[in-house]
């Protein structure tokens, strides 16, 4: 039997709110029904017990999460807790003041999202002008001696600028940048038809991306996440069901992945109920998919089982309606049809975007 690892890194998902309105949003689809946000002392404990539990990294993320006033002082209680810490923004509410006081609070790290190398498509696909308050922000950062990492969600509508993409942030001598292709769940896979890419744009852009590597080595990392889609076998989710990594969202529950909640019926147990060891080591739910033992055929015979764990599973879900089928994606699925019929649908002219509206609103505690 497989001894169980601790987690490696909890995602801290401090809010639902944003002032952003992107068609792949990785927030669930019915943001009111997850209030209220949890007050600034739970959290505090919730990290404590993920370092206790083993976590070594904190990444806090949103919705957008320098929407929470609070934000400085967990960063401060996270560094006395010996928790690597870095923050995923839009930096649509972003000021060098606010920046610099979680740089004194010890933020190790930030990461600004680019929904575009220019601004009316960045602005476009957002609903609202944040490419000044992005190039503001990573200028603040690195000023303020932060290492600034970019994550790039590319799609239909702008895979084609990756180069242009790719020179900005070589320009904004920026260290890391994620090209990461949409994950097709929650807002994404409503605007699945709208993003997808068509395989002759891919191809362009892997060749793109293998040059630009070269041209950028020592300077840049460039990691290419390619979309699932387009693969003859799926990814691990996660690197594996509740294996490294676990997330806590805005209202206290603790879910195995980012979008785990796209799979109704599951029991999602919350910080103010049991604490996070309890949970990640006796909670139905992430036992339900942890491991091997649970996979279908043909996931239960297949020499990949060990590797990527049948899939995601909130794609099996989302293409099938049980999160217990092998992911549509690999080549072997029965549904796997399904996908192929998705991209037969993405070859035609994209549709209009179903925007993310809904703004939570927040607890006295984060005003």
């Amino acid at each position: 039997m497989t001894t169980l690892l601790r987690p490696m890194s909890l995602t801290a998902e401090l809010t639902y709110r944003c002032p952003l309105q992107c068609p792949y949003c990785s927030n669930p689809i019915h943001l009111a029904d997850y209030q209220p946000e949890l007050d600034t002392e739970t959290w505090k404990r919730v990290l404590r017990e993920a370092a206790e539990l083993g976590v070594i990294q904190a990444h806090f993320s949103g919705g957008e999460p320098l929407l929470r006033k609070d934000l400085p002082e967990l960063v401060r209680y996270a560094r006395e807790c010996d928790l690597y810490c870095d923050l995923s923004t839009s930096a649509y509410t972003a000021t060098r003041e606010r920046l610099a006081a979680l740089k004194d609070a010890g933020l190790d790290a930030i990461q600004v999202s680019l929904l575009d190398s220019r601004k009316e498509g960045n602005d476009w696909v957002g609903g609202a002008e944040s490419f000044k308050k992005k190039c503001d922000a990573i200028r603040w950062a690195k000023e303020l001696g932060f290492p600034v990492s970019l994550n790039a969600v590319l799609h239909r509508h702008n895979l084609d600028h990756v180069e242009e993409i790719l020179r900005l942030a070589l320009d904004w001598e920026v260290e890391r940048i994620e090209l990461a292709h949409v994950q097709y769940v929650g807002w994404a896979f409503r605007n699945r038809t709208a993003l997808l890419p068509t395989r002759a744009q891919l191809e362009h852009a892997q060749d793109v991306v293998a040059r630009m590597q070269d041209e950028a080595r020592g300077k840049l990392f460039i990691l290419h996440v390619l979309p699932d889609f387009y693969q003859a076998v799926p990814k691990a989710c996660l690197q594996g069901w509740g294996t490294r990594f676990m997330t806590v969202a805005p209202d206290g529950a603790v879910l195995p992945c980012l979008s785990a909640r796209e799979i109704p019926g599951l029991h999602f147990p919350k910080v103010t109920e049991a604490s996070l060891e309890t949970i990640w080591f006796n909670s139905e739910v992430f036992n339900q998919f942890r491991g091997t033992a649970w996979l279908p055929e043909p996931c239960h015979s297949c020499e990949r089982r060990d590797i990527d764990f049948g899939g995601c599973r909130c794609q099996a879900f989302l293409f099938t309606g049980d999160a217990g089928r092998t992911d549509p994606v690999c080549h072997k699925a029965p549904d796997h049809a399904l996908v192929e019929e998705a991209l037969r649908l993405a070859q035609a002219p994209a549709r209009p975007f179903e925007y993310r509206t809904f703004k939570p609103a927040p607890t006295a505690a984060t005003h």
